[in-house]
């Protein structure tokens, strides 16, 4: 038996080297190949290419890359067609991975996503695509088992893997106390996992920490870079900025559970914030352009996936509006966020100066935090997803047609 992954993402190479290991479990001769990054090769993945080399964000950035993208798709279609793998597993990366769904459908080989992209946010006319070139659709979130079979779509809701590597993940405890010792509260800098989302938020995380010391002298910071390569420009930013930061490699989990509160950018960090209950501002900025596409394209009015899964429905709100605190329909909202191309650090600087001087707030945010982790967070998304996928074989549900 082999599968066939496609995965373009930092976070999807996490999830899809979770889910290698809990298919191994069961059938420890089925053989996997594809595209992914280094941690599925270390579960076990024989890699065609490091797609996640290739974890390229706007319009630019895909043409300037054009030429990779269409050597990798004319690789996997040449392998569909001569090794036929019995399944193609897609975790997130639309855009390239619906290509490789497309290629896979027309040589007979069934396709599960797992870990879906955000339709439902931005996308919805794409989800015919996901209707022809998908098989089975399985889903991070409890909200969207519901919506994608109300369009048609065989899905069933497995859970959020980047659960699963939180719980097995093994924290520095005494590097987290030596950081938690200190006198002084330490605020926490998470710029994003992407070389782009750095650059484009680090420089108001930074103005932000400005706000923060002049208004809590003594508060310590600290940013968490993602790989090593990032590393010089971080560096680069930080002494631009004029502000005392500390800066470590790798270290995310440990930053996130020493600090008293943290300054992130939107994206799956925030399931791990949610994770370790700690408040947290979420920014992600970008350009005036950008935020006119995405104003139109946008169908929810949270960007940040702890809060829409505290609104009683993600999809009331039409109108997509921007989260604003006084505002009615934000009250349940846990992680103030800020999706926009303005100067916004004011804005960050108050709710995070906030948890660090009112006690009582600041217990109240993490108490509701902690109540939405024991509900969402308790994991076992890859064995569930790994059991899924085993029975569509045992039971003779998939059945690999030669497209010829």
């Amino acid at each position: 038996m082999q599968i066939f992954f496609s995965v373009g993402e930092p976070s999807g190479d996490l999830h899809g080297a979770n889910l290698i290991r809990a298919l191994r479990a069961r059938h420890t001769n089925w053989e996997f190949v594809g595209y992914g990054g280094p941690k599925m090769a270390d579960a076990g993945c024989r890699l065609h290419a490091d797609l996640t080399q290739l974890a390229v964000m706007w319009v630019a950035q895909v043409l300037w890359n054009y030429h990779k993208f269409l050597r990798l798709l004319r690789d996997a279609d040449r392998y569909f067609q001569e090794q036929r793998p019995d399944l193609v597993i897609l975790i997130d990366y639309p855009g390239f991975n619906w290509w490789i769904a497309r290629k896979a459908k027309a040589a007979g080989i069934p396709v599960v996503y797992y870990g879906t992209p955000q339709l439902w946010a931005w996308a919805g006319w794409r989800v015919s695509k996901m209707r022809r070139f998908v098989d089975h659709v399985l889903c991070k979130l409890p909200f969207e088992e519901k919506w994608f079979r109300e369009r048609g779509c065989d899905a069933t809701f497995v859970g959020h893997p980047y659960f699963d590597e939180l719980r097995a993940q093994q924290l520095d405890s005494q590097f987290v106390e030596e950081l938690e010792n200190a006198e002084q509260p330490l605020v926490t800098i998470l710029p994003g996992s992407r070389t782009q989302e750095i650059r484009s938020n680090l420089p108001a995380f930074l103005q932000t920490a400005k706000r923060i010391e002049e208004k809590v002298p003594g508060t310590r910071f600290a940013v968490a870079v993602f790989k090593q390569s990032q590393l010089e420009m971080v560096e680069e930013l930080v002494q631009q900025s004029g502000q005392s930061v500390d800066i470590y490699v790798g270290r995310t989990g440990e930053l996130i559970r020493a600090a008293k509160c943290c300054l992130a950018c939107s994206g799956s960090v925030s399931l791990e914030l949610l994770y370790h209950a700690k408040p947290a501002a979420i920014l992600y900025q970008i350009s005036r352009l950008g935020y006119a596409v995405q104003w139109v394209f946008r169908k929810v009015r949270y960007i940040t996936l702890v809060n829409l899964l505290t609104a009683k429905d993600p999809f009331a709100d039409r109108t997509a509006g921007i989260y604003d605190p006084s505002d009615p329909r934000d009250q349940h909202v846990l992680m103030p966020e800020y999706l926009t191309y303005q100067d916004r650090t004011a804005n960050l600087a108050d709710h995070v100066v906030e948890w660090l001087t009112d006690e009582t707030l600041y217990a109240e945010r993490s108490q509701e935090l902690a109540a939405l982790q024991s509900r969402v967070a308790q994991g076992g998304a890859s064995q569930r997803a790994a059991e899924y996928i085993a029975a569509l074989f045992e039971k003779d549900v998939i059945v690999n047609v030669d497209a010829s």
